[in-house]
């Protein structure tokens, strides 16, 4: 059986040159077969909102739906780091960022994850003060998508670059054991992944970071109605499912007739 993934793993992982695989689970079969796939690291993202609870984005997901969804995925003693996002207005302060990322580890999580960089330095400092592993988030943050009128790449504008590369030296060294960085321009995510001492973990940012996330439903295909456009789904469960479900329903008025 393969060691227990911790967060000194992923840490490693950058020096071997071993490239970080981390994926979105909310469920405990999802977790489980993602797990047995050898995944690194299990995120309970919450685009849970979006592609499980119907929402529109990210911004009305609670802390309960979290402390749900990670207890889910943490039944499944998942042998990949399991971490759990801090969902909107649930880190607006430093007792309140403490006091939540609590609430998630004792659901199950070990690590948490927040979006921003200097503004919630000390909301990272006082989490990673408490003994709770943290990663951070650049780059698009989605939990903004209302204020900034939607989704865009980041870091094509100089004073746009000067900031990622910026709040990414301050988290790594606020203590975040790992950046993720969604929808950066590829040239400025690479130049993060160069400076910075921990691994860098993109999503629709380019090759050269020190791992990949996604949406597990996008990766298989399992939530059609939406795919981003950097996705490359490598199943279509969607059809799949719709086949299975139509020949079930043929056997049955085969049998009535």
């Amino acid at each position: 059986m393969n060691s227990k993934i911790t967060v000194e793993t992923i840490r490693g992982m950058k020096a071997r040159g071993e490239k970080v695989a981390a994926l979105t689970a909310y469920d405990y079969p999802t977790g489980k077969l993602l797990d047995e796939c050898g995944v690194s690291l299990l995120l309970v993202g919450d685009s849970v909102g979006m592609v499980v609870l119907g929402y529109p984005d990210t911004t009305q997901v609670t802390m309960a739906d979290m402390e749900h969804h990670v207890r889910a995925v943490a039944r499944a003693k998942p042998n990949a780091l399991l971490g759990g996002d801090l969902p909107y207005h649930s880190y607006e302060t430093v007792e309140t960022a403490v006091a939540n990322a609590q609430r998630l580890v004792a659901a199950g999580a070990e690590f948490v994850k927040a979006e921003g960089g200097q503004e919630i330095l000390p909301q990272v400092r006082a989490i990673v003060a408490a003994g709770i592993s943290f990663c951070g988030h650049l780059g698009m943050l989605p939990q903004h998508v209302l204020e900034e009128g939607g989704y865009r790449i980041k870091g094509k504008k100089e004073d746009e670059r000067q900031r990622l590369v910026t709040d990414a030296k301050l988290l790594a060294d606020a203590g975040a054991f790992a950046i993720v960085l969604e929808l950066v321009t590829p040239p400025v995510a690479a130049e993060i992944s160069k400076v910075i001492s921990v691994p860098t973990i993109g999503i629709g940012s380019g090759p050269d970071c020190d791992g990949q996330i996604l949406v597990t439903h996008d990766l298989i295909g399992s939530f059609p109605w939406f795919t981003p456009r950097f996705v490359k789904p490598r199943a279509n469960c969607a059809a799949e499912i719709r086949s299975a479900v139509a020949g079930w329903k043929s056997s049955l008025d085969a049998v009535g007739r």
